[in-house]
C-alpha cells in the first residue's frame, strides 16, 4: 500500500509515464511538475470561486434566480465529464500536449467568461472552462507518481493533496475579496496571467511520455458519448434535483432515465470493447477501490462544508461575500500549515493511524457543530474548522497514496482520472443530500417548535405580549408586527436544527470510516524515505 510496494510489485516503469530509479529529482521535470499543480489550483479553485459571488454576477448579467445556479451546474457537469476521459487523452497525445493545450483553453474560456453579456454566454464560457480545465487536474496526480522516485513521494504528496483541498476551501474567500474590491469580471480575469505562464511552461518542459496517435483508430465514441449522457445527466440530476423537487419535474426525471440507460450502454462497452474510453480495471485494485471509496467520503466531507459552512453565515448571520471568505479562511489556513507535518509523517508512520487520526479530528469539528446556535460566528466556528482542515490533510496524503501508490505505470493515467472522478462525484451526492435534508429537516422542526407556540403557551404568549408592547412603544402596530417577529424566530431556529442533523449525519458518516481504515492490510514499510503521496 506504501510507495514501496509500488517498485517491488508493479511492471517495469517503461510500460508507462517513465519514472526515475534514482532518488535525484530532475530539475526540467520538477518546473514542469510545479506548473502543473498551479494549473490543477486554478482549475479546482473554479469550482467555488463563483459560489460566494453568484448574487453579483446575477445582477451584473441581469440573470433570474431560476438561471444563475447554471453558472456552476455548468462548470461540474462538463469536468465531470473531462476528468476520466483525461487518462486516455493523454496516452493518445501525451501528457505534454494534453495539459498545454487545456492550460490554454481553460485561459481562453476565463477571458470569454469575463466578457460575457448576458446568462447564456456566462454558461456556454462556463462549460468550456470546465470541460478544458478538467484535463489538468488527474494529471497532475499521474506525473506525481511517475516521475518521483519513492524517496521523494513524501514531499510532493503533501504539496498535492493541499492544493486538491485548499482551492475549493478558498474558493469563496478569493472569489469575496475579488467581487467586492473590484468586480465580478475579476474572478475570471485573474486566471490569465497564471494561465499563460502555466500554457508556456508545461508546453516547453513537460516530456513525461510520448503521444500513442495509433490508438486513435480504436478510439470509442460510442463509449465517449454515453460516458457524456451518464456522468453529465447524472450531476444535473443531483445539482438541480432538490431545487426541483426531484421526480416531480419532468427534466429530473429525463435525466434520471437518460443517465441510467448511458450507464448501462458505457459500462457493456468499458469492459467490451478493445481500447475503452475509461479503463475500470483499476478497481480490480483492492488498494485503489478502497482508496477510491475513501475519497469519495471526502469529497462529501470536502464540498459539503465548503458549502454548508457559507450558507449559514449567509442565511442566519446575514454575512456578505467577504465576511463568509474571512471566516472559512481558518480551515485553509490549517491545511496549509499540517501539509508538512501530514508528509513528515506519512513515511514514518503506519497510514492507517493517519487516517484514523484525520477522519477522528473531522467528526469531532463536525460534532462540536452539532451544538450550532443561531449567535455562534467566527470564534464559535474557530475550533471546528481548524479540525476540519487537519483532519482533511492528515487524510488525504493516506488516500492518494494508498489508491494510487500500488497502481503499475501503465494504468496511472486512466486510474488518477478515476480516482479525482470519485471525489466529485462525492461532493455531488453529499450536496444533493445535504440539501435535501436541510429542506425536509427544516420542515420537520418548524412543525414541532409551531405546536409549541400557541395561545395555550404562557411562555409563548409572554414573550409575544413583552415584543408587541415594545414595537407598540415605537408606534408600530405592535401586535402584528410580534406575530411576524414569532414566525421569523421559528423559521430561523428550525434552519439552525436542520444545520444541526446534517453535522450529526457528517459525523457519524466519518465515524463509520475508521471502521473501513481497519478492513485494510498493513501497508509496507515505506523504503528510502518514501511512502508518501
Amino acid at each position: 500500500m506504501s510507495s514501496a510496494s509500488t517498485t517491488a510489485g508493479s511492471p517495469p516503469r517503461v510500460a508507462g509515464p517513465a519514472a526515475p530509479a534514482a532518488d535525484h529529482i530532475d530539475t526540467k521535470k520538477l518546473i514542469a511538475f510545479l506548473a502543473m499543480v498551479l494549473g490543477m489550483f486554478m482549475s479546482i479553485l473554479d469550482i467555488q470561486i463563483v459560489s460566494a459571488s453568484l448574487s453579483e454576477i446575477q445582477a451584473g448579467l441581469s440573470a433570474g434566480s431560476d438561471e444563475i445556479g447554471w453558472v456552476q451546474t455548468a462548470y461540474l457537469i462538463a469536468e465531470v465529464i473531462m476528468i476520466p476521459l483525461s487518462g486516455t487523452l493523454a496516452r493518445i497525445i501525451s501528457t505534454r500536449y494534453l495539459f498545454a493545450i487545456s492550460a490554454a483553453g481553460f485561459t481562453a474560456a476565463s477571458a470569454l467568461a469575463a466578457t460575457a453579456t448576458n446568462i447564456d454566454q456566462m454558461i456556454i464560457y462556463r462549460a468550456l472552462q470546465g470541460f478544458i480545465g478538467g484535463g489538468m487536474i488527474p494529471s497532475v496526480f499521474a506525473a506525481a507518481f511517475t516521475i518521483f522516485p519513492p524517496s521523494k513521494r513524501n514531499v510532493v504528496s503533501p504539496i498535492i493533496g493541499l492544493i486538491a483541498t485548499l482551492a475549493p476551501t478558498i474558493g469563496p474567500t478569493v472569489g469575496g475579496y475579488l467581487s467586492n474590491a473590484f468586480s465580478w469580471h475579476w474572478l475570471f480575469l485573474v486566471n490569465i496571467p497564471p494561465g499563460i505562464v502555466v500554457a508556456i511552461v508545461t508546453w516547453n518542459f513537460i516530456d513525461f511520455d510520448k503521444p500513442e496517435l495509433s490508438l486513435m483508430k480504436k478510439f470509442d465514441w460510442w463509449g465517449l458519448f454515453s460516458m457524456g449522457v451518464f456522468l453529465g445527466a447524472l450531476e444535473y440530476v443531483l445539482e438541480e434535483g432538490n431545487t426541483n423537487d426531484w421526480f416531480n419535474d419532468n427534466y429530473i426525471v429525463v435525466g434520471a432515465i437518460a443517465s441510467a440507460i448511458a450507464a448501462v450502454i458505457f459500462f457493456y462497452r468499458a469492459f467490451t470493447v478493445e481500447f475503452p474510453v475509461v479503463d475500470l480495471r483499476a478497481f480490480t485494485n483492492k488498494n485503489f477501490a478502497f482508496g477510491s471509496m475513501f475519497s469519495f467520503v471526502m469529497g462529501i466531507g470536502l464540498y459539503g462544508l465548503t458549502y454548508i459552512y457559507p450558507l449559514f453565515l449567509a442565511r442566519i448571520r446575514g454575512y456578505d461575500s467577504l465576511q463568509i471568505g474571512e471566516t472559512m479562511f481558518v480551515s485553509g489556513l490549517a491545511m496549509f500549515f499540517t501539509a508538512p507535518l501530514a508528509g513528515f509523517l506519512a513515511s514514518r508512520v503506519d497510514l492507517r493511524i493517519l487516517m484514523i487520526i484525520g477522519f477522528t479530528s473531522f467528526s469531532a469539528g463536525t460534532y462540536i457543530m452539532m451544538h450550532l446556535t443561531v449567535d455562534w460566528d467566527f470564534w464559535e466556528l474557530l475550533i471546528p474548522q481548524i479540525l476540519r482542515g487537519f483532519g482533511l490533510m492528515l487524510c488525504m496524503v493516506p488516500i492518494n497514496n494508498i489508491a494510487l501508490g500500488t497502481m503499475p505505470p501503465a494504468r496511472m493515467r486512466g486510474a488518477s482520472g478515476l480516482f479525482n472522478l470519485t471525489r466529485n462525484l462525492g461532493g455531488a451526492v453529499g450536496l444533493a443530500i445535504i440539501n435535501t435534508l436541510l429542506t425536509n429537516r427544516q420542515d420537520q422542526h418548524y412543525f414541532n417548535l409551531r405546536d409549541h407556540i400557541h395561545w395555550g403557551s404562557h411562555a409563548a404568549v409572554t414573550q409575544l405580549n413583552n415584543m408587541a408592547a415594545n414595537f407598540n412603544a415605537s408606534g408600530l402596530d405592535g401586535q402584528q408586527v410580534a406575530l411576524k417577529r414569532m414566525v421569523g424566530m421559528a423559521t430561523r431556529q428550525a434552519v439552525v436544527m436542520s444545520f444541526g442533523d446534517i453535522f450529526l449525519m457528517l459525523t457519524v458518516l466519518f465515524l463509520a470510516m475508521i471502521l473501513g481504515v481497519l478492513m485494510l492490510s498493513k501497508p509496507g514499510v515505506p523504503g528510502g524515505g518514501g511512502g508518501g503521496h
